[in-house]
């Protein structure tokens, strides 16, 4: 459980490391993700940047086991 705990630690800090690099290319404002503003709210729900994360972490992950 430790070793998880981490790795998703050390996920977070270079994804935060990488995001300059993220956003010049557009990757957070895909269609399909779902950004709502009120008032004095703001929700943003990456849907569609979510899944491309999720499937480039299954494609490394698959390839570092074969």
């Amino acid at each position: 459980m430790s070793k998880f705990l981490t790795l998703i630690i050390v996920f977070l800090i270079v994804t935060g490391l990488f995001r300059p690099i993220l956003r010049k290319l557009r990757l957070g404002r895909l269609p399909g993700d779902i950004l709502i503003q009120r008032q004095d709210f703001r929700l943003y729900l990456p849907l569609t940047s979510s899944l491309l994360v999720g499937v480039a972490l299954l494609l490394l992950v698959w390839l570092f086991r074969h």
